[in-house]
């Protein structure tokens, strides 16, 4: 089978499956609508890759793009019978029978991509999740359980496998064994993750016989901030002043990984600083080992920087502290 084959009906079936699953919950309330909306988005598709893409492909393979999820998985069936050793269009037609809930016909195609690499972490847990998902009770059977294990021998680092891994040592009795093979996902996930995940955790260790993990030291930062009073008699501060907690990896990009704006009148204050007060959501407090802490009056009320404004000596600090620092705006910091 061409390249191009395989091409554009893949092309065409990630397209009806990303529109089934977006416009599922609208095709429930108005199904006109939704409808609509779907022939509409599904031929802008084909038209931005007509302009963009390689319509010449198309066109030497001779196959009609497909009006709806039917065509295009029949006319995938028809290009696998023709060429069973294409991966990607069993992958593929495994996520379509699982986004229309036909679960035996989505295990037996992702088992199909998994025959062909076995090698493959991504593939080998699509073919475990469609067997579980495929079951009544929806448990990981043997053949499943080796796929997950096989996944994270070639890829330890597998989140997915790793997390139905677990499940299924759950549901084979053997808590024990789910608790220590969830534990590591705990240093790769996010914390808001981590909290649900450690419940998970503990509940196996509980039914284990095991004593719960111990509490997470905590990485929230406790800054006191203080205005130097040798400093604040002999300048003149204005009242409507703002002032800016910051903290920065040290040495690293000027962007804060945490900050918090208060009052002149607050002073002096206690700031917690933690991941609620990160600027950039790929940038967490939590995610770091130093920062450097900083206070800064500004007149100006602008977090960034500007002539005039007044800083702390800056602080240096390993996550996590188990003390409050203190940071004295005119004056010397600890």
């Amino acid at each position: 089978m061409p390249a191009s084959v395989l091409f554009a009906l893949s092309a065409s079936l990630l397209a009806l499956v990303v529109l089934v699953l977006v416009l599922r919950p609208v095709w429930r309330e108005a199904r006109r609508p939704a409808a609509v909306l779907g022939v509409a988005a599904l031929a802008a598709c084909l038209a931005l890759y007509r302009l963009v893409g390689t319509p010449a492909a198309l066109q030497t393979s001779r196959v009609a793009p497909p009006a709806t999820m039917d065509d295009a998985v029949a006319q995938l069936r028809s290009a696998l019978a023709r060429d069973p050793k294409q991966v990607e269009g069993w992958r593929l037609l495994g996520r379509a029978y699982a986004s229309r809930e036909q679960w035996a016909l989505s295990r037996d195609a992702s088992a199909r991509a998994a025959a062909l690499a076995p090698d493959d972490p991504d593939v080998l847990v699509e073919a475990a999740e469609a067997s579980a998902l495929a079951d009544p009770q929806r448990r990981f059977d043997a053949r499943a359980v080796a796929l997950l294990e096989h996944a994270l021998e070639l890829q330890p680092a597998q989140q997915r496998a790793r997390w139905f891994l677990g499940i299924a040592r759950r549901q084979a009795g053997k808590p024990a064994e789910a608790a220590s093979t969830w534990e590591p996902l705990l240093a790769q996930v996010e914390p808001s993750t981590a909290g649900a995940l450690r419940e998970q955790i503990n509940a196996a260790r509980k039914d284990a016989g095991l004593a719960p993990l111990a509490a997470p030291a905590s990485r929230a930062l406790q800054v006191r901030v203080q205005l130097d009073p040798h400093f604040a008699a002999r300048a003149r501060l204005r009242p409507d002043a703002s002032v800016f907690v910051i903290a920065r990896v040290p040495d690293g990009p000027p962007m804060p990984v945490a900050v918090e704006k208060h009052t002149f009148d607050e002073l002096p204050f206690t700031a917690t600083l933690d991941d609620s007060d990160g600027p950039m959501p790929m940038r967490k407090l939590s995610a770091v080992q130093d920062v450097e802490l900083v206070a800064r009056l500004s007149a100006s009320g602008n977090a960034m920087r500007q002539e005039g404004d007044i800083e702390s000596t800056p602080v240096r600090v390993r996550l996590p502290a188990d003390h409050a620092v203190e940071l004295t705006i005119g004056g010397s910091s600890r």
